[in-house]
């Protein structure tokens, strides 16, 4: 009997793929397109770590 992986990382959903994916455009854009968007232009670097932080827990959590 072949034992269980104790780690297993599955695909994010689509909703939360593309909520990382529009915070991390969003980052980029008010950083490289001097576009001024709310709360995002004055917090780049936490705006990119949000959409990562996300995309990992989409990948590490079953079922998010």
């Amino acid at each position: 009997m072949a034992a269980r992986p104790a780690f297993v990382l599955t695909a994010p959903s689509m909703p939360v793929f593309a909520i990382a994916v529009a915070l991390a455009l969003a980052a980029l854009i008010a950083h490289f397109g001097g576009v001024a968007i709310p709360w995002v232009s004055g917090h780049v670097v936490e705006t990119l770590t949000a959409a990562f932080a996300l995309l990992t827990a989409g990948v590490v959590l079953r079922g998010l």
